[in-house]
């Protein structure tokens, strides 16, 4: 396993890529939208873990919560088998999935771990 990306909710986009790419000279490696209506625009630097920017154009994601912390990816070589595994045995209340998404080019799931924070699982297509 290995961790893959953190996901951040942001009320402006430009001016977040602005910062971290024009700014901290991290590259924009892909963006698409997703299932949930955002907009995702990751980042990364030298190293494969990459920043992902959620990013709501119609503002209906609140976003005077404190924390806009989304999730952990975690890469996995079997989504539904992890899910199984995580929900019976440690704990996690799954929240979405587990799904195909194209858009994530993966098999993905949502889940939420003990201390409530959110966890994606991906099993990347091949």
């Amino acid at each position: 396993m290995d961790v893959i990306h953190h996901a951040l909710w942001v009320s402006d986009i430009d001016r977040t890529l602005e910062f971290y790419v024009d700014g901290l000279g991290l590259e924009r490696t892909r963006e698409f939208e997703s299932g949930d209506g955002a907009t995702n625009v990751f980042v990364a630097g030298e190293g494969e873990t990459e920043i992902q920017f959620k990013y709501d154009p119609d503002g209906e994601r609140a976003l005077s919560e404190p924390d806009r912390f989304d999730h952990t990816a975690i890469a996995v070589d079997d989504t539904d088998a992890a899910v199984e595994r995580l929900v019976e045995e440690a704990e996690a209340t799954l929240e979405r999935g587990p799904l195909d998404s194209d858009g994530a080019n993966a098999r993905v799931a949502f889940l939420t771990d003990p201390e409530g924070y959110g966890i994606e699982l991906v099993e990347e297509f091949e």
